[in-house]
């Protein structure tokens, strides 16, 4: 179910509420904030999916799970408060939006406050089961790169 943020009058793109973090903003929003200094970027993908999909020039890495076998990162929330200065924002980034609510709600179990970002960097699949052309960070015309 694609999801996508409601628009007050002035076609700004707002937040929708979520439980147990911050909110859900799109991928459009989430880059203004990031240019404009108000969040930092997290990328909670795994490195191999980094390398092998594309990655968001100057986002902070730091997998939720890590390759092979998507096991929990034990360094997480300490490379999570390292990416994030105090007082920041974070903006979480998956493939599909996934991943990224369950970081989101880590992060705000550690004081931060953490948006997820809706679609993900891929998108959801699309009728041939294919990502990225249904949504998503690459999809949308915002900054990333191969490898």
């Amino acid at each position: 179910m694609e999801r996508i943020a409601p628009m007050t009058s002035s076609a700004t793109p707002t937040v929708i509420p979520a439980e147990g973090y911050a909110g859900d903003v799109t991928p459009q929003q989430a880059w203004q904030w990031v240019q404009e200094g108000k969040a930092v970027l997290v990328d909670v993908r795994s490195s191999a999916e980094m390398e092998w999909v594309g990655r968001v020039p100057g986002a902070a890495a730091v997998p939720w799970k890590q390759w092979p076998g998507m096991a929990m990162n034990p360094d997480f929330d300490a490379q999570l408060r390292a990416a994030v200065p105090a007082g920041q924002s974070a903006v979480l980034l998956c493939r599909s939006g996934v991943r990224s609510i369950a970081a989101a709600k880590r992060a705000t179990e550690l004081g931060l406050t953490a948006y997820n970002i809706l679609e993900g960097f891929e998108g959801d699949p699309d009728d041939n089961g294919q990502r990225g052309k249904k949504g998503g960070w690459r999809f949308r015309g915002l900054p990333w790169r191969q490898g």
